[in-house]
């Protein structure tokens, strides 16, 4: 099956990267590669785009687009929180800017046997890097029922977590869920008819946080965030889409803490805690899909763009905004 993945907020994105000609990008969730395509149609000779992807579908997919422009790209295949050590063995210590686009692509969504979807019957996978260990089959068979509440909870934001959880343990006991088929029908089972019958799929919000717990998505992010913003040269942008309220309750909080990072008392003259400021927040609110890209990609109607500048200059002096 080719790979293929509509790129979201695109120019969007590549417009709030201010790309240099000369500059070094980071993709750090490379995927078919159409955000590094655009980025790297803007650079020089001078310039560099260092993709980072952990799906070896998505290496190759992106390796066949970019290649016109391989004399300038890397391509390396590893979860983006290692991004500043595989940074540092190509000896690179600063960058200009940084991209992601979280979430899971088109075409794992699209791939029955990824086992990411709830519309084919497939086995319990959802891994987006393959060589792991954990499945979605290891999480539903072996989690215990209050960890299995927890995730369901927390990552899925599912009001019927707790009987959801209990339903799978009780169907497990009887036999092992070994497919995305075999564990909706527990789903539908946990939840009132009534409820079935309205709004979206019973199994899309308990699917999502079985994905985020496979794949660690929301730890990840939320303990990569300031190393990438480290890695910005002065004046370098992070520019992160997201696809749901939780990733982008991460971002927005963690552009917020680095950009008033000061744990000092309002009242006091000047800062004693020492803690500085990165940056700055150049999203206030987060930019949206125009109407014309909702008509074209469905898949685009929950993505949101924040933006955060690295900065040495932003200090405690400086008139910022307030609210986010």
């Amino acid at each position: 099956m080719e790979f293929k993945h509509k790129s979201v907020l695109l120019f969007e994105s590549i417009e709030e990267l201010r790309i240099k000609p000369d500059g070094i990008y980071v993709d750090g969730t490379l995927g078919g590669g159409g955000h590094s395509l655009e980025i790297c149609k803007r650079l020089t000779d001078g310039g560099r785009l260092i993709g980072f992807d952990q799906d070896a579908d998505a290496i190759e997919a992106a390796t066949r687009r970019l290649d016109e422009f391989k004399d300038r790209v890397t391509i390396i295949r590893s979860n983006y929180c290692y991004m500043k050590d595989e940074l540092r063995k190509l000896g690179v210590s600063s960058v200009d800017g940084v991209i992601l686009d979280l979430g899971v692509s088109s075409y794992q969504l699209d791939t029955a046997d990824r086992g990411f979807t709830y519309r084919e019957d497939a086995p319990l996978d959802m891994r987006m890097d393959q060589r792991q260990t954990l499945t979605a089959k290891a999480v539903v068979n072996e989690y215990s029922e209050m960890e299995l509440y927890r995730v369901i909870r927390d990552y899925g934001e599912e009001r019927f977590a707790k009987n959801i959880a209990r339903h799978i343990v009780n169907a497990r006991n009887e036999k092992e869920l070994e497919t995305t088929g075999e564990l909706i029908h527990v789903i539908k089972a946990a939840i009132p008819m009534k409820v079935r019958a309205v709004g979206g799929h019973p199994a899309k919000k308990t699917f999502q946080a079985i994905r985020i717990e496979v794949n660690r998505e929301l730890e990840v992010l939320e303990d990569s965030l300031e190393d990438m913003v480290d890695l910005l040269s002065d004046g370098g942008r992070i520019c992160v889409i997201t696809f749901h309220s939780l990733e982008d309750r991460i971002v927005k909080n963690k552009f917020r803490y680095l950009e008033r990072p000061c744990t000092c008392p309002r009242e006091f003259p000047v800062c004693v805690c020492g803690k500085k400021p990165k940056g700055i927040v150049i999203t206030r609110k987060p930019i949206l899909p125009s109407e014309e890209e909702l008509e074209r990609n469905s898949r685009a109607k929950s993505a949101k763009l924040r933006v955060f500048e690295a900065g040495d200059s932003y200090g405690r002096s400086r008139k910022q905004p307030e609210g986010f």
